[in-house]
């Protein structure tokens, strides 16, 4: 009976060892042995889908905090020009950038061009309209831009645009127009005093609606003018810099888009300083000095913030979440100006931010979040090669394809492991039942 019994016994347990061994052990990490991780909660899921929306949202805060100080600026005894605040602001982001910011990546080089310049347009079209009117509706009036951004996406990105997401920016063009409160729609004086919010200059109806670029419809303003219309070709020049960035997407290191930016900006601001014969303020209170190196430096967070969030996000998506800065804005008014906004801007702020959040709450297909997708974003005049390649290049995708390459190696070796094991095994109940008989 014990021959028989321990025969058994040894048969029970081979058969036990031999279902461990088809089940997969946790494949141990540096930090140790690695645990089965439980499923992420709704509230995980909400925001790694999110994740470059919240990036963007930091991006909003600091160039809220970047444009309240140029505000200060304009606001001197003897204001700061435009070209000149941009030409400081993004000297100083530039010395902040990655070795060889020059050049750059070869295959983005000429994007980065692109990027550079266009960006100077859309920067130049807010500092501008800064001295015209509050920060409130200086900041507002710049989101024309998502709305753009959605369309040039599609045009150009081959981006799909939901009916949602297109009701989302008709609503927040809509918001616009409330805070902006047009004459020619809501009528009012000649003179609109309060359209530079306190601390700035009183401006003529003209003045206010170039710098908003409505000036396009007005009737009191000549052709010449209406050429001139410099906040609408900001919203032109960001839209193409969103679209810029979308393009090259992480093939080039964000620094890198931020230097090409910088240093375009800076060239175009000296050269046009020149052309133009604008006189330059130099400071002389501790006070500019200060305002200025606080204008580069939030400039420069904010700047990294919205090129890191808008390489994870759709140009449609990422760019409806740049209205939270009109938040910021009217938050910061009211504390350094002691300025309210009327009922209209509350309305139409409203409007806007409830759009956005409606954006965010709509989940994204895989193939238009996805950055690597190249069907999605094939672009006119694109080269083959760099359809070829993807947004996502570069050392990061080298990682990517390492760490995949490794995993699969580490599956590979599992599986030849397992008929050793039952070869092993097999040996073994052999030599037990040897023994046995």
């Amino acid at each position: 009976m014990a021959p028989a019994t321990t025969s058994r016994s040894s048969q029970s347990l081979d058969t036990s060892a031999e279902r461990r061994a088809f089940i997969p052990s946790p494949v141990p990490t540096e930090d140790g042995p690695t645990t089965v991780q439980n499923k992420p909660s709704a509230l995980q899921e909400f925001f790694k889908r999110n994740q470059g929306l919240f990036i963007i949202a930091a991006s909003q805060f600091f160039f809220s905090l970047m444009n309240l100080s140029v505000k200060f600026l304009t606001a001197l005894d003897d204001p700061v020009p435009t070209l000149e605040v941009v030409a400081i602001r993004m000297f100083i982001t530039f010395t902040a950038g990655v070795p060889d910011p020059i050049l750059g990546p070869k295959g983005v080089r000429k994007w980065l061009v692109i990027r550079g310049v266009v960006g100077f347009f859309g920067l130049f079209g807010l500092y501008y309209s800064l001295h015209y009117m509050s920060l409130s509706d200086a900041t507002v009036l710049t989101f024309l831009a998502p709305t753009v951004t959605a369309a040039f996406g599609f045009l150009f990105l081959r981006e799909a645009v939901s009916w949602k997401q297109a009701v989302a920016g008709l609503a927040s063009l809509a918001g616009v127009v409330l805070i902006a409160k047009p004459t020619s729609l809501f009528g009012g004086s000649d003179r609109a005093d309060t359209g530079a919010g306190a601390g700035g200059p009183v401006v003529t109806e003209a003045e206010r609606m170039v710098a908003v670029g409505y000036v396009l419809f007005h009737p009191r303003v000549n052709r010449l003018t209406r050429g001139s219309s410099v906040a609408m070709l900001g919203v032109l020049g960001a839209s193409a810099a969103y679209i810029s960035l979308r393009v090259i997407g992480k093939r080039a290191h964000p620094m890198h888009t931020m230097s090409y930016f910088s240093v375009w900006c800076v060239l175009v601001s000296v050269v046009a300083g020149i052309a133009t014969h604008g006189q330059w303020v130099f400071p002389r209170q501790w006070t500019w000095i200060g305002m200025l190196i606080v204008v580069g430096l939030f400039g420069f967070l904010a700047q990294l913030f919205l090129t890191l969030g808008l390489q994870r996000e759709t140009a449609s998506r990422g760019s409806m979440v740049l209205y939270i800065q009109i938040v910021f804005s009217l938050i910061f008014e009211r504390i350094a100006f002691g300025v309210s906004p009327s009922g209209l801007s509350l309305l139409g702020t409203c409007v806007i931010i409830a759009s956005a959040i409606f954006v965010a709450l709509n989940k994204p297909s895989k193939e238009n979040r996805d950055p690597a997708n190249t069907e999605s974003t094939a672009m006119w005049n694109l080269a083959a090669v760099e359809e070829a390649r993807g947004l996502l290049d570069g050392d990061e995708q080298k990682e990517e394809i390492e760490i995949e390459r490794q995993k699969n190696v580490s599956d590979q070796s599992q599986v030849d492991k397992k008929p050793e094991q039952i070869d092993a095994r097999q040996h073994q109940r052999t030599a037990s039942g040897s023994s046995s008989a």
